[in-house]
């Protein structure tokens, strides 16, 4: 069962790496969360709006082409305080799609049908999405183990100052996408309103 709560943002602007003080605590990141509570926590301006719904609309290719079946690790400066952090709106949202390859389908032939989707330059442009891939339906061999450790150990920490952060997950069903843009939209009004 997911979490409902996001963490607060510590006072460097970054989700917390565990919300209790027992460093063997399983809360921690990543943060497993609904769609629900990312948009609830992360549509505050016109900026956000626009990388979420990018992000939905991301989701929604992804679905259509037969990924529907795994998880989304979500960071980048998306996930910090960036506006107090460094100034600025953040870019995009970074995230990396573990899925089961859909059914009578290779590696091979979905690259081949939707690369698109799996390269970063694109999804960037496209969707405001730095997305990577990670397919999980193989036999686990080293380099996975290595790929996963790399993402890990990147996104618990920032680059410049190397201050430990959190970063959160999502489930890659389709089941949550008709009420999360009814949210954004909601979330949409509701900034156009205050502006």
């Amino acid at each position: 069962m997911p979490h409902s709560l996001i963490p607060n943002w510590t006072s460097s602007g970054l989700l917390p790496p565990i919300r209790s003080l027992d460093g063997t605590s399983p809360d921690r990141a990543p943060y497993i969360v609904t769609l629900r509570s990312l948009i609830d926590r992360f549509a505050t301006s016109p900026e956000r709006i626009s990388i979420l719904q990018g992000f939905l609309n991301f989701r929604v290719a992804l679905h259509e082409c037969g990924i529907n079946k795994g998880f989304q690790w979500l960071n980048g400066s998306f996930m910090t305080h960036v506006e107090v952090i460094d100034s600025r709106n953040p870019n995009d949202i970074d995230v990396v799609t573990f899925f089961f390859l859909p059914p009578k389908m290779t590696q091979k032939s979905l690259m081949q049908s939707h690369s698109n989707l799996f390269s970063p330059t694109e999804t960037k442009g496209i969707y405001r999405v730095d997305s990577y891939p990670f397919i999980l339906n193989t036999s686990l061999q080293p380099r996975h183990v290595n790929e996963i450790a790399y993402w890990y150990s990147m996104w618990s920490h920032t680059k410049e100052t190397n201050l430990w952060k959190g970063f959160l997950q999502v489930n890659l069903a389709p089941d949550e996408e008709s009420i999360a843009k009814q949210l954004l939209e909601q979330k949409n009004k509701e900034v156009t309103h205050e502006s």
